[in-house]
């Protein structure tokens, strides 16, 4: 609070007439960071001519999103600040499961995803493994590179899922990305 405070050239006690306490103020970031990717994730899929192209755009959205944030912020939330961290979690169900549901039935429907894949749990494991990668005491941030992680998730996920219709695909389009790079830069 000393740091907004200082920032913005005010009290921490003008803060305090305004917002009843720190996750109130952190309520709102987050309600406006969900807007925000929202909107990209909206702009992503008119983007990509199919579901592989919206995976590997949204592992560049990912990329840049992630890449400002504090690896610990998720597991933050969730142990100080419950308010916000289920504005997080409703997010995450409502918005971000159904967008993975969406990609990986279009993708089972256009061929390029497995037809013997199970969308519910598949869908459930994607959405777990972003979150896993912020947990410290599974990838403590100095020995892991949140964002290489996230990569090296989203690769395995994605060759897992991949027909060979859409295996073939994915190897045309794999060097036009940033997203082989970032995988294995390290």
């Amino acid at each position: 609070m000393d740091d907004i405070a200082k920032d913005l050239g005010i009290s921490k006690r003008t803060i305090y007439q305004h917002y009843s306490d720190k996750e109130a103020i952190l309520a709102l970031v987050i309600q406006d960071e969900i807007k925000s990717q929202k909107c990209e994730m909206q702009k992503l899929d008119e983007q990509a001519s199919n579901p592989i192209e919206q995976m590997m755009y949204s592992s560049t959205q990912m990329r840049d999103t992630l890449s400002n944030m504090n690896p610990t912020l998720l597991y933050d939330l969730k142990k100080y600040y419950p308010s916000a961290w289920e504005l997080f979690q409703t997010y995450k169900h409502e918005y971000v499961l159904k967008s993975i549901r969406d990609n990986l039935i279009q993708g089972i429907e256009l061929g390029l995803y497995r037809q013997d894949i199970d969308v519910e749990v598949l869908c459930l494991l994607r959405i777990e493994q972003v979150v896993m990668a912020f947990d410290p005491n599974i990838f403590p941030p100095k020995k892991f590179d949140m964002m290489r992680t996230q990569m090296q998730f989203l690769l395995h996920f994605l060759r897992g899922i991949l027909s060979e219709k859409g295996f073939e695909y994915y190897n045309t389009i794999k060097d036009k990305s940033a997203f082989e790079i970032n995988i294995h830069e390290k």
